[in-house]
């Protein structure tokens, strides 16, 4: 398979809503994770605390990391308990042990996990992008 990347999404419900609100253990957990799975920072953890005016329960924080290969980002609501977390990278990682270690973290009950490959088509050098362009120019 030529795939790009690999693409982990959780969705995690019951956690700790303390954890969830703690922007100390978010950034913790953006700046820790990509070490863990042998990712390259590129930037420091970027975090916004979205007070939801309209409607507080939609309260909660976003934040992202940028990795060499990719990013990792989570948005979390400590009042409704659950988070969203994406893992994407073109190198892979072990999607296990990262879900393991997001729901030990933040102390989630369960979570709807899809591990997606990405890319499936994605040209690997310049010589794959030649020939598709070439292809393309003869069904034209």
């Amino acid at each position: 398979m030529n795939k790009f990347g690999l693409h982990l999404t959780m969705d995690c419900y019951n956690g700790n809503a303390q954890k969830l609100a703690d922007e100390n253990l978010i950034i913790q957990f953006l700046t820790e994770l990509p070490d863990l799975i042998g990712m390259h920072k590129i930037s420091d953890p970027y975090l916004i605390n979205y007070p939801s005016p309209k409607k507080p329960e939609d309260a909660g924080i976003s934040g992202v990391i940028l990795i060499a290969e990719s990013h990792i980002s989570i948005h979390t609501f400590p009042l409704k308990r659950y988070a969203s977390i994406d893992v994407f990278s073109c190198k892979d990682f072990d999607a296990k042990f990262v879900a393991k270690y997001v729901t030990e973290l933040f102390e989630f009950t369960h979570a709807e996990i899809n591990i997606l490959d990405r890319g499936l088509e994605f040209p690997k050098n310049l010589d794959e992008v030649a020939k598709i362009i070439d292809a393309q120019r003869k069904n034209l």
